[in-house]
């Protein structure tokens, strides 16, 4: 059996500023540290960083006054920095830039006075957060068909936005029904999905015919990791999603000849190593790095904790 490791893989580079932010208030502040939602979506990245000291909270009135409280990669409405500064708290923004960007889009559309319809799940705490900069002039929709039925004020006056994690090929199909039913449908100046989703995703369709099975190392949280896994099944051969090395089932390599494995944005390379371990130790002869799309992009830490 051969490994086939997809580059890019694991950690873009919000993810590393987002982990970067809370190691360095932990060490410039002190124990504890709060942040607002998880800080990613990887349990593996969380649980090290509340053994570092980290306090994870949903609501942030449970955060004593004058702690510091980050706030999480996907970003958060403009309400919660109001309710963070009414609670006496010290905010640290740890949002990806690129989320920032589409906040920026989302208050550029609406101050012209636009419908803007968001292309992503509604359930999605990125997509909250976006709503939140518009939300009486902004609707969810996740696929083509919420994208025929949805009815706007003004069907002149509309904006598109997309979640940055998306399936590309199933954010596209959205666009082109919204393209088609309004003709003069506002975009961003440029693509709102990111790069490393962007990149991941074509790692893995160009291993289509080259493996038998995919593993993709992710939460199941973690929105750009459930894509990889769709990807991977859409090439018509089983793609599993796992956190780790201790789910994987030997039963899955059953005349299996060449494995796939990619990893989530938020997801460390030392659980992609160990899985790799264990393939090892299930009769995998060679591990094959396969090289995509180099990755150079670095993003500026927050100011309280350069």
């Amino acid at each position: 059996m051969k490994v086939l490791l997809c580059r890019p893989r694991g950690f873009c580079a919000g993810v590393e500023r987002a982990i970067e932010t809370v190691e360095r208030a932990l060490n410039k502040y002190g124990r504890p540290v709060y942040v607002r939602h998880e800080i990613v979506h990887n349990k593996v990245v969380v649980d090290d960083l509340v053994a570092k000291g980290a306090v994870f909270v949903d609501d942030l009135a449970t955060v004593p006054a004058g702690s510091h409280v980050i706030f999480s990669a996907h970003g958060v409405a403009p309400d919660v920095f109001t309710q963070a500064a009414h609670l006496k708290l010290h905010s640290i923004d740890a949002t990806c830039p690129l989320v920032t960007k589409v906040h920026v889009e989302a208050r550029r559309f609406a101050a012209q006075g636009l419908t803007i319809l968001l292309i992503g799940h509604e359930d999605h705490v990125e997509v909250e957060g976006v709503v939140g900069e518009a939300p009486t002039r902004t609707q969810v929709v996740a696929t083509p068909g919420e994208a025929e039925r949805v009815t706007v004020p003004d069907p002149d006056k509309v904006a598109v936005l997309t979640q940055t994690t998306l399936s590309v090929d199933e954010a596209m199909r959205v666009m082109h029904v919204l393209k088609r039913r309004f003709p003069k449908l506002r975009t961003p100046r440029k693509e709102d999905i990111c790069y490393a989703t962007t990149n991941r995703q074509m790692a893995v369709k160009n291993l289509r015919g080259r493996v038998d099975l995919w593993l993709v190392i992710g939460d199941r949280m973690s929105s750009n990791s459930n894509r990889l896994r769709e990807l991977g099944a859409d090439s018509g051969v089983p793609a599993h999603l796992l956190l780790g090395a201790t789910e994987i089932d030997p039963h899955w390599f059953a005349g299996v000849r060449a494995v796939g494995i990619t990893s989530g944005a938020s997801t460390p390379e030392s659980s992609v190593q160990a899985v790799v371990a264990r393939l090892r130790e299930l009769g995998a002869e060679t591990v094959e790095e396969v090289d995509g799309t180099e990755e150079t992009i670095e993003f500026q830490l927050p100011l309280e904790v350069r």
